[in-house]
């Protein structure tokens, strides 16, 4: 069948006739499909949500227990039938819970991604590839220049800092949701089993991880209304990136301003935000991963969504296959990438 009568952008976001449901709508429906639990895929309000158990919790955890009116737990590579239209979840690498959501029929199969990530992750299950006629394919970091860098090397950089300035704190942003799990993760990896100390809005998530079996090591609230600024000299303390705008930053000993994303590949952008050490570790594919996953799946058509583009669609056109973006509306970069 032609892929458009299967999914086609409506103003709630991607929608399949035949199965009457939406992909991450933007806007309340009767019947969502969600990715993964960021923002600007999973709100709030739908009559009826089916996702991964992880994303459901986590949708739970920032939206609140009534987020949807009913909830379906959607099993990784368990087939489902919708309307006649077979469906089915598969690992992403992007965050915990995170899904490509693989929709089929008379013939015709189309794997929306979501966002993905093609680099080992161990707070999450790796990216799995499925075939497809249509590939569906986000591409934050579509353009060449975006190559990121081995993870472990950056914490690496993290690491000699904290040890060339043991009286300075190191005030790590990262994102609640997955960023910040991450980057703790790679940090006990690497060898450090000291008490990391946390901003309040990555608690329950962190904890929620750490219930699903994702060791985080110690970690304590990063408060300093009953201590001396110089119990922190030393500490790595990681917190949301919006919280190092305000006083709860300003507080620390001579902190070392970090913060862990692929933007920081972005001079121009450390720099307007004030980071001394810019940490390139991106929940995101790069330039190579984007195209070597679009080979990869087989699929004849693709289409792009968020982010850069028209870079990738020329990409494509380039290497024969057809493609198009898809301009939705309302998917902006939550997790700071």
């Amino acid at each position: 069948m032609n892929p458009h009568q299967l999914l086609h952008p409506r103003p709630e976001g991607l929608y399949c006739p035949p199965g009457d449901f939406y992909i991450d709508p933007v806007r309340p429906v009767e019947r969502a499909l969600i990715t993964h639990g960021h923002s600007d895929h999973a709100r709030p309000g739908h009559g009826h949500v089916m996702a991964t158990a992880e994303t459901l919790d986590i949708m739970a955890i920032r939206c609140g227990e009534n987020f949807a009116g009913a909830t379906q737990v959607a099993k990784l590579g368990e087939e489902v039938n919708i309307n006649g239209v077979r469906v089915s979840f598969h690992p992403a690498g992007h965050v915990l819970g995170s899904a490509q959501i693989a929709v089929e029929h008379n013939g015709t199969r189309i794997v929306a991604s979501g966002d993905y990530k093609r680099t080992s992750d161990p707070t999450c299950a790796s990216f799995e590839l499925v075939p497809c006629d249509v590939f569906i394919t986000e591409a934050t970091f579509g353009l060449p220049v975006f190559r990121h860098p081995k993870p472990q090397d950056e914490i690496a950089r993290l690491l000699k800092s904290m040890s060339q300035f043991p009286e300075r704190s190191h005030l790590v942003g990262a994102y609640a949701l997955g960023k910040a799990q991450r980057v703790i993760k790679l940090v006990r990896q690497a060898g450090y089993n000291e008490t990391i100390y946390i901003h309040g809005a990555l608690a329950r998530l962190c904890d929620y991880y750490a219930s699903r079996g994702i060791d985080l090591g110690p970690l304590s609230p990063a408060t300093l209304d009953q201590s001396d600024r110089t119990d922190f000299a030393g500490a790595l303390v990681v917190g949301p990136p919006s919280a190092f705008a305000d006083r709860w930053a300003r507080r620390f000993p001579d902190p070392v301003a970090a913060f862990a994303s692929g933007w920081m590949r972005i001079r121009q952008r450390a720099k307007q935000r004030g980071v001394e050490l810019p940490i390139i570790l991106s929940d995101h594919s790069d330039w190579d991963e984007l195209i070597a996953t679009i080979r990869e799946t087989g699929a004849s058509e693709v289409w792009v969504t968020h982010g850069r583009e028209e870079a990738l669609v020329r990409w494509c056109e380039l290497e024969g296959i057809k493609a198009r973006p898809l301009h939705l509306v309302g998917y902006e970069d939550e997790g700071d990438a």
